[in-house]
């Protein structure tokens, strides 16, 4: 301790202790010093310093592993966004040729009927569905007309039943 660090220590402890307390206490401090000065600090095994340089590296690279591959994934999520909306605006502000194209269609009844002047009467299939589902509808003005004396309100549920299975057999193809 130099002489000016124990001239303050001396003026503290008198003003805390009575005179010979402190005498005490500045010897004690004095015996302290001389004791760590005698006995210095181990320094550590060059392997331990090793081996702590090494985790802690280890720790960094670690977490700049991480970073760059949350890095690289932002990178990517805006490249395909920026791709993705380059081929949307490629694709509507590209210009045609005028001509509207060819419309591509698939249909249940060959060409050959469709473009004939007669469906029905080409087609057995659905010359047979035309003819009863004008059977029904027949029936169904006989029951609403009351000709044929039945209960009409149940018959009518019935053709009307008859007409939708028909209807969703002729959808179904």
């Amino acid at each position: 301790m130099n002489g000016q660090n124990e001239e303050e220590l001396k003026g503290l402890l008198k003003k805390l202790l009575n005179s010979p307390e402190a005498e005490e206490a500045i010897e004690d401090v004095r015996k302290g010093e001389r004791i760590l000065s005698e006995h210095p600090v181990p320094e550590l095994y060059k392997q331990v310093i090793g081996n702590i340089k090494a985790e802690i590296a280890r720790a960094i690279l670690c977490k700049k592993a991480a970073a760059f591959k949350r890095t690289a994934y932002k990178a990517v999520a805006v490249a395909a966004a920026v791709i993705l909306l380059a081929a949307i605006g490629v694709k509507l502000f590209e210009k045609g040729d005028g001509e509207p194209g060819k419309i591509v269609t698939a249909s249940i009844i060959p060409e050959v009927i469709w473009e004939s002047g007669h469906l029905v009467a080409d087609d057995a299939e659905l010359a047979t569905l035309t003819a009863e589902i004008e059977e029904i509808e027949s029936e169904i003005l006989d029951v609403k007309l009351g000709k044929n004396g039945g209960n009409g309100s149940a018959e009518l549920a019935e053709l009307e039943m008859e007409l939708a299975e028909i209807n969703s057999y002729f959808w179904e193809g």
